[in-house]
């Protein structure tokens, strides 16, 4: 176990759903309830590792054992190397970190089994830990999913503890909700336990068809969904999948969400722009249901991840949640982008210092858990 638990520098790193970039942030734990980012950047994918990647995660069959073995070994170079390039722009040693808290890339996740009975429920993530910790010669905490999944829960969110501790006011009830390539959201009524599930997709969707359309990884700035109007009844379509009404704990990715789905329920006469267009009111709606339905006295929604860059999504959340308050974590002490990033890194403390990082009442595990394989530097 290195250092002094508990206290110093941790790292956290993560690729989200839509595989857009590493998240590295570099997070001080000195204030345990008031952590301090100290330096935080995205770096890119290699972008034939990226495709290949994007393609498993859409529901993509790998094509053997040995590819396997060779995607999980160049994860965790990707990760080490912009773990070790982060530190290096920090100009700060490794022997520094206490640890580091890795969420891999996920390239499936089926917390009822793949058949949705449960009887097989797993979730994958690539990104060897051994491997992180021997390029990096720092103790990796990592798989942290599957002893949540284990014990009977979804594997994710596991980071309403996080939210709640930064961001609930006794004053109202509030929302946290994070748009990267699944949509998911964090309830923290002003009395009470917080509670959180994913909604549906949030950018995987729209990233997807901008790539396929327009050839860029996603709609800057919503620019491609704005030149097109919403199909209402291709907008109903896509609502009446049978995994949006499910009641919490929840959780879902792009095995689920993705272009052949997609393609399932389009009639092949739509214009590409009016099918962003209605993407982007589909992941409105969803969030906006889902919110109502579970807390409907919320007043005010905190948004991160990527999907706050994109003012045309923003507004249409705005316009669905009528005197809710939608705003970025940014005005709250938070950098948007790099909300999970913290979380990673308070994860990996929390794994060290042998206390639960999941909330049962949120994945619907059989109890609190610690989280994560320790590998030692």
């Amino acid at each position: 176990m290195p250092g002094t638990p508990g206290r110093g520098l941790y790292l956290g790193l993560i690729s989200g759903t839509s595989a857009d970039g590493i998240d590295v942030a570099l997070v001080s734990f000195d204030v345990p309830d008031a952590p301090c980012v100290v330096h935080a950047r995205t770096y890119p994918w290699d972008a034939r590792l990226r495709a290949r990647l994007v393609e498993l995660g859409q529901g993509g069959d790998l094509k053997s054992l040995d590819e396997y073995g060779t995607l999980d070994v160049c994860v965790a170079d990707a990760f080490a190397d912009a773990a070790l390039q982060l530190l290096d722009e920090a100009q700060v040693p490794t022997t520094d970190v206490e640890a580091l808290g890795s969420h891999g890339q996920t390239v499936r996740h089926r917390p009822r089994g793949a058949a949705g009975d449960g009887r097989h429920p797993f979730t994958l993530q690539l990104g060897d830990g051994h491997r992180i910790a021997e390029r990096t010669g720092i103790a990796t905490v990592a798989e942290f999913r599957r002893r949540d999944v284990a014990a009977g829960g979804q594997g994710a969110p596991l980071l309403p503890g996080l939210h709640a501790a930064l961001l609930h006011d006794p004053r109202e009830d509030r929302a946290v909700l994070n748009l990267g390539g699944i949509a998911n959201l964090t309830l923290l009524p002003a009395r009470g336990d917080a509670r959180g599930f994913d909604t549906g997709p949030a950018n995987a969707l729209l990233d997807a068809w901008a790539e396929r359309h327009v050839g860029a990884p996603y709609d800057a700035g919503g620019a491609f969904a704005a030149s097109g109007r919403v199909d209402q009844a291709l907008l109903a379509r896509l609502q009446d999948d049978p995994w949006l009404p499910m009641p919490p704990p929840k959780s879902s990715g792009r095995e689920h969400f993705h272009l052949a789905w997609l393609d399932a329920r389009l009639q092949g006469t739509e214009s590409p722009a009016d099918v962003q267009a209605t993407l982007l009111a589909f992941t409105a709606a969803t969030v906006a249901d889902a919110l109502l339905r579970t807390q409907p006295a919320t007043r005010r929604v905190l948004a991160c991840g990527g999907g706050v860059h994109n003012p045309r999504l923003m507004d249409a959340l705005a316009a669905r949640l009528p005197g809710v308050v939608v705003e970025s974590t940014a005005g709250h002490g938070l950098d948007p982008d790099f909300v999970e990033a913290i979380g990673f890194a308070w994860l990996a403390r929390q794994t060290i210092m042998q206390q639960p990082g999941n909330l049962p009442a949120v994945t619907g595990a059989r109890g609190p858990r610690v989280l994560g394989c320790v590998h030692p530097a």
